[in-house]
């Protein structure tokens, strides 16, 4: 069982982050996280995330047509910018990824499959995306997850053949504590739950 302080690293405590502070991620940081990232559950191992990572000011200005007003300052100035994409295509890697059931790759194949595969590609590459961030903060990382962006253009900037599309962008650095929000208020228990 983790203790309190881990607990508190990776999101008791932890805040989205809304500006940086002027200290570079490494191409050794970035691969961290996704050795960190990878091993979370997908169903049928299905693995759709894709994710480029946005670092250099040529990668920034593809983006920056794409954002909102309210995420574009700290999208150009994040240390490195996740874009959590997913493969549309996933399933061709089932073969590799769940060899213990030969036949998986026919469950979202088919043509008549395509909602279920569809459906399967956003929700495991959302639960990879949120992976992404744990596996960030607990490497000593802050995250600032954002949806304020136009899905079309990143993809038309980034995966111009239509395979990938983007689920959300994600800042990654060293947060600068003076730009993060007052906390917000969470559901309660008994808000949010039932017991059945």
């Amino acid at each position: 069982m983790l203790d309190d302080k881990a607990l508190d690293t990776i999101l008791r405590n932890a805040r989205s982050q809304n500006g940086w502070l002027d200290k570079p991620v490494s191409d050794a940081q970035l691969r961290a996280i996704y050795d960190v990232m990878k091993w979370g559950a997908t169903s049928a191992n299905s693995s759709p995330a894709r994710i480029v990572w946005v670092r250099t000011a040529e990668g920034k200005e593809k983006l920056r047509p794409a954002l909102s007003a309210g995420n574009t300052e700290k999208t150009m100035t994040a240390p490195a910018v996740a874009i959590v994409a997913y493969d549309t295509q996933f399933y061709e890697l089932l073969p590799k990824l769940f060899p213990h059931n030969p036949d998986a790759i026919n469950w979202f194949k088919a043509p008549s499959q395509a909602a279920v595969a569809a459906a399967t590609a956003f929700r495991n590459g959302t639960l990879q995306g949120a992976y992404l961030i744990i596996a960030a903060r607990s490497l000593g990382l802050d995250c600032g997850p954002m949806s304020g962006f136009d899905n079309a253009k990143v993809d038309a900037a980034f995966f111009p053949d239509g395979r990938f599309k983007t689920n959300f962008l994600c800042g990654i650095g060293y947060g600068d504590p003076s730009k993060v929000y007052n906390r917000s208020p969470r559901l309660s228990f008994d808000e949010a739950c039932t017991l059945a």
